[in-house]
């Protein structure tokens, strides 16, 4: 059996389908497996680290916002747009797989496009509740439209029904255990962690927001922060302690990066963050209370639809950036803090979206079209 992956651009889209890939070679190891993605983007290391062949073609997105930068950048995607067209053929000429599966991205598009025309099977799997303009488009062809959350199924026209299928969490993260973690990190069974951050690059509303809610919380004792600032929030130590706060102390963990994603999570009572779709789908895996500030810079407005599948469910807050201020943020921590059994209610909540064995599913439903 021989299949494409295409998938690129973010963890968001990487991880799942590398996931998914995994779990195929792992119960089919003859499998061959290419995952086709951008030249220049993360895919390029993280799926040859992950095992898989790799083959790399130039693509770009649209920007949005018209400057004399942006249309240059513009000019140059159509340009790649209109001779992708002829690296995709000639790549799934060469490979011959009998499955073509995009999992998103700039790339997925193109591949999946010209893998339906070829006469190959095709499927897409959709991670947002409100899916995007391409994979809105794909769904009309592909043998097989995955999906998230049964809400993205609404805006979707497809030539079979969609399934809901989840989203693959890491494995590390499925295993984690909250006594094991806290007690590793030292954290007493009466201290309150809140775990906040905004991704590897930093959200700066999320680190603006933050270092305003460390500074009114840190002499709470019964308080313990765990915050992740990202490659651009370096000024929140500073920033801190412009504002008197110890970072030294116990009860602050600020820094650049959260390697330990698993541990912290684990470890957490409260999560405040953006509401990417991985992101969405570790909270309910591990079923945690969560305060969502959705990035409004995203196609479609794709994070408040997500967050608002957990809102609806009872088991997370929103609060859009143009909204939030310190006194909302502030009063939302509160009011979680002061009632644990609030928090065990959405916590329980997040737990009944969560789909169990995703990769399982999705592997099964990509080796049923051969």
């Amino acid at each position: 059996m021989k299949i494409i992956f295409a998938a690129g651009g973010t963890g968001g889209h990487i991880n799942p389908a590398l996931a998914a890939a995994g779990e195929i070679r792992e119960n089919y190891p003859d499998a061959d497996i290419l995952f086709v993605g951008t030249k220049d983007k993360m895919e390029a290391k993280l799926v040859p680290q992950a095992g898989f062949a790799f083959e790399g073609i130039a693509m770009s997105g649209f920007q949005r916002k018209l400057s004399f930068e942006n249309i240059i950048k513009n000019i140059k995607t159509v340009w790649r747009v209109l001779f992708s067209g002829f690296a995709v053929k000639r790549i799934i000429r060469k490979f011959k797989p009998d499955v073509v599966v995009g999992f998103g991205g700039y790339v997925s598009g193109p591949v999946v496009r010209k893998a339906a025309q070829m006469g190959i099977k095709t499927a897409i799997h959709e991670q947002n509740a409100f899916p995007g303009v391409t994979n809105k488009l794909l769904a009309k062809n592909a043998d097989a439209v995955m999906v998230a959350v049964p809400k993205a199924k609404e805006y979707l026209e497809c030539k079979n029904e969609p399934l809901v299928t989840g989203l693959p969490v890491r494995n590390e993260i499925l295993r984690a255990d909250k006594d094991f973690a806290r007690a590793e990190m030292g954290i007493s069974d009466d201290e309150t962690v809140i775990f906040s951050f905004g991704g590897s690059l930093g959200a700066k509303t999320i680190n603006t927001a933050m270092v305003d809610i460390i500074a009114e919380f840190a002499k709470e004792k019964n308080c313990r922060f765990i915050h992740g600032y990202g490659q651009y929030g370096k000024w929140v130590p500073d920033a801190l302690k412009e504002k008197g706060v110890d970072i030294d102390k116990k009860n602050i963990d600020v820094r650049e990066y959260i390697y330990d994603m698993d541990k912290c999570l684990a470890a957490a009572d409260i999560i405040v963050c953006r509401s990417g779709a991985s992101t969405l789908s570790e909270l309910q895996t591990v079923g945690k209370a969560s305060i969502l500030i959705p990035s409004p810079n995203v196609s479609e407005n794709h994070q408040y639809h997500n967050a608002m599948t957990l809102v609806n469910a009872s088991a997370a807050y929103v609060i859009e950036e143009k909204d939030l201020t310190h006194e909302k943020l502030s009063s939302s921590l509160r009011e979680l803090i002061d009632n644990p059994v609030l928090r065990r209610e959405m916590e329980e909540n997040a737990k009944k979206l969560a789909v169990a064995d995703s990769q399982k599913i999705i592997a099964e439903i990509i080796v049923g079209l051969i």
